[in-house]
């Protein structure tokens, strides 16, 4: 049963990318880079070096390797505040992403406020300016292309900064994960699918027991419910994956998901939370992340920290 946990674990590949995404968008070349790393970049934890950066680079909007090693040129700044959406914890100043997902975040925020009790999104972590490590928390978001979405419905968009920093999202599991809380609404589900069903989406992380909730009420087009995916914590939060925009020949996609509507994955990860299978006496003990370097990046990371 852990080896069937670590398989499915694999097959997410939570630090990978979707698929192509259809649309295309200016300035999507790959910026070359032929640089070394310089001397004082070597050997230094490479969240240090993106972490210390406040803006975007005056680059072409471009997106290198993948969402666990790598960056983002051109990084676009979400506005705080939208008609339809308000980015929170604003002091972390992770509110940048690509283009795309700037524009996702608009058009979904747009399509949450046609929902009852919603005024649009709370939108969580996209990426630093030139995405990169981050100096806590994530493993990804490191290209801009990563969303977290609070699951608390928005009453109100005109929260200050000083709301923005206090105010808590909810959670929506019980028991472990396994089943949906009473915080969960319809809306949530209509959300939740709108995001899936975004062309450009290639997964989407959420608690196992909200996709297997989704999978028993669902009783229109299931196609979608492949995008979603169950995995640990993400009952504050659904995290949107976008696919590498077409043309960033030097963005990695990763496998789409396996074919089907996951349901029955997402229903086996719940009856390991309800009935944890017992330790593997074999299993190595997991090895400690060891942070990264600019050695760890594509090369064009360097000429993103280097621009101005």
């Amino acid at each position: 049963m852990v080896r069937h946990v670590k398989l499915i674990a694999l097959i997410l590949g939570l630090a990978g990318c979707g698929g192509s995404a259809p649309q295309d968008y200016a300035g999507s070349e790959p910026i070359v880079s032929t640089q070394s790393i310089p001397a004082a970049m070597r050997g230094v934890e490479a969240k240090k070096l993106f972490g210390a950066k406040p803006q975007g680079s005056q680059q072409a909007s471009t997106p290198f390797g993948s969402y666990s090693k790598g960056c983002v040129a051109g990084g676009v700044q979400l506005p705080e505040t939208g008609p339809t959406w308000q980015a929170m914890r604003l002091s972390r100043n992770r509110n940048w992403g690509h283009p795309e997902a700037i524009d996702f975040i608009k058009k979904l925020s747009a399509k949450a406020a046609q929902q009852p009790g919603w005024a649009g999104l709370y939108v969580g972590d996209i990426s630093q300016p030139r995405g990169g490590p981050m100096l806590t928390g994530h493993r990804s978001h490191q290209m801009g292309l990563d969303i977290d979405i609070w699951m608390l419905p928005p009453k109100r968009l005109n929260l200050t900064r000083a709301e923005r920093e206090s105010l808590s999202s909810i959670s929506l599991r019980r028991a472990n994960g396994a089943y949906t809380n009473d915080n969960w609404t319809r809306q949530h589900h209509e959300v939740i699918k709108a995001a899936a069903q975004d062309p450009r989406t290639a997964r989407i992380f959420v608690f196992p027991g909200a996709k297997v909730r989704m999978c028993k009420e669902e009783t229109g087009d299931r196609s979608y419910l492949r995008k979603i995916r169950p995995w640990y914590g993400h009952h504050y939060h659904f995290h949107v994956r976008l696919s590498c925009p077409r043309g960033a020949k030097n963005c990695q996609n990763q496998a789409p998901p396996p074919p089907g509507d996951g349901c029955a994955d997402a229903q086996q990860w719940v009856n390991n939370i309800l009935n944890p299978p017992p330790p593997d006496p074999d299993a190595p003990p997991p090895k400690p992340r060891r942070e990264l370097t600019m050695a760890d990046l594509p090369n064009q990371c360097v000429s993103v920290l280097t621009s101005e």
